[in-house]
């Protein structure tokens, strides 16, 4: 039996930590996009579709995800993965971070490890 190798998810977030990349450039296609965040094509497409994500697309419609875009779909996994929380939710608690964020004021404890200062919420 053959054994899939997983990568990292790590691997995106800490290349986008350099400021010389562009993190809005789409370069993931969606096949490439769900195997670095291992999930299945279509869960990134009900995210388009619930509008929680909005991949660009190419000339001939296929869909292309930025950095960016994986980096808040990561943030979407760790609310619904560890936290359990729904996606009603998640909308709800990523644009509470962000303001408290903008307004100069910590993020509860258990909400820590999640940066939103390079998501667009």
């Amino acid at each position: 039996m053959k054994v899939k190798q997983r990568y990292p998810v790590t691997t995106v977030v800490a290349a986008s930590n350099d400021h010389s990349i562009d993190l809005d450039k789409p370069i993931f296609t969606l096949s490439v996009a769900s195997e670095i965040l291992e999930v299945h094509p279509r869960t990134l497409m009900m995210y388009e579709h619930l509008s929680m994500i909005h991949p660009r697309r190419t000339v001939t419609n296929r869909r292309r995800y930025s950095r960016r875009d994986v980096m808040k779909l990561q943030a979407i996994q760790t609310l619904t993965r560890e936290h359990h929380v729904n996606l009603a939710g998640v909308r709800y608690i990523l644009a509470l971070l962000k303001r408290l964020q903008s307004a100069g004021v910590e993020p509860p404890e258990e909400l820590k490890n999640l940066d939103v200062s390079q998501l667009d919420v």
